[in-house]
C-alpha cells in the first residue's frame, strides 16, 4: 500500500484538535495519515509547545507587518520543504490568501464549529442558541475561496439543552471536533492515498 499522507496541521492557539489528531494517529498507527509539521502564525501559541513534545516538527512565523500574500509564501514554501501533501486547519485563526487556496485546491481541510451551511463566521454558538436551533454541532469541509463554503464531509449533531449558554455549547461541540475531525481526516486521506502517484508530489 502506498506510504501515509503527510499532513501538516496549522493552529493559532492551544492546538487542542492538533491533539486530537495525534493522538487518532498514535492509537493506530496504520491510519491513512502522518503529520508531519504542525505550523503557526502565533510563536507564543501553546500547541506548538504541545507538539514538539510530542515529537512533531514546528514552525511559527508572526504575520504581523506582512501582507496575506507574503506570509502564506513563507508558508507554503516551508509546507513545501517538509513535502506535505493534505491541509488541516485547526483553529487557525488567519484568512488564507486566494493564491494558496488555489494552489491547494482540494488539499485543505477544515473544522467550523457549526452545522454548515448554518451560521459560518464567528460567534456561531451564540448564533445557534438565538436562533432557537434545535442542534448545534460541527462540520468538516474542504476549504475554498468563499468563507466556510467548501464542500461539507462529515458532520456532527450537538443537541442544544434549555439551559445552554454560548461556552457551555462549545464545550460539547469541541468534545465532538475532537472525534469528528480525525475520522474525517483519516477518511480523506485514504482517497489521496489511493490516488496520488507519489509520496511527497505536490501542486
Amino acid at each position: 500500500m502506498a506510504e501515509q499522507v503527510r499532513v501538516a496541521v496549522l493552529i493559532s492557539g492551544r492546538g487542542s484538535n492538533m491533539l486530537a489528531l495525534s493522538e487518532y494517529k498514535r492509537r493506530d498507527p496504520d491510519r491513512n495519515y502522518e503529520i508531519v509539521l504542525v505550523a503557526s502564525n502565533v510563536p507564543a501559541a501553546r500547541g506548538l509547545v504541545v507538539a514538539k513534545r510530542l515529537g512533531i516538527r514546528t514552525w511559527s512565523k508572526p504575520h504581523q507587518g506582512l501582507s496575506r500574500e507574503a506570509f502564506d509564501a513563507a508558508l507554503d514554501a516551508v509546507l513545501l520543504e517538509h513535502k506535505v501533501e493534505l491541509i488541516a486547519l485547526a483553529g487557525y485563526m488567519r484568512l488564507l490568501s486566494p493564491a494558496f487556496v488555489d494552489k491547494w485546491e482540494g488539499r485543505i481541510l477544515n473544522i467550523h464549529p457549526s452545522l454548515l451551511p448554518l451560521h459560518k463566521g464567528l460567534d456561531t454558538h451564540q448564533r445557534a442558541i438565538m436562533a432557537g436551533d434545535a442542534h448545534g454541532g460541527c462540520s468538516v469541509h474542504l476549504v475554498t475561496a468563499e468563507l466556510d463554503s467548501g464542500p461539507v464531509l462529515a458532520q456532527a449533531q450537538v443537541r442544544i439543552l434549555p439551559r445552554d449558554d454560548p461556552a457551555s455549547l462549545a464545550a460539547r461541540v469541541l468534545e465532538a471536533e475532537h472525534r469528528l475531525y480525525p475520522a474525517a481526516l483519516d477518511a480523506y486521506a485514504a482517497t489521496l492515498r489511493e490516488n496520488r502517484p507519489s509520496v511527497g508530489s505536490s501542486r
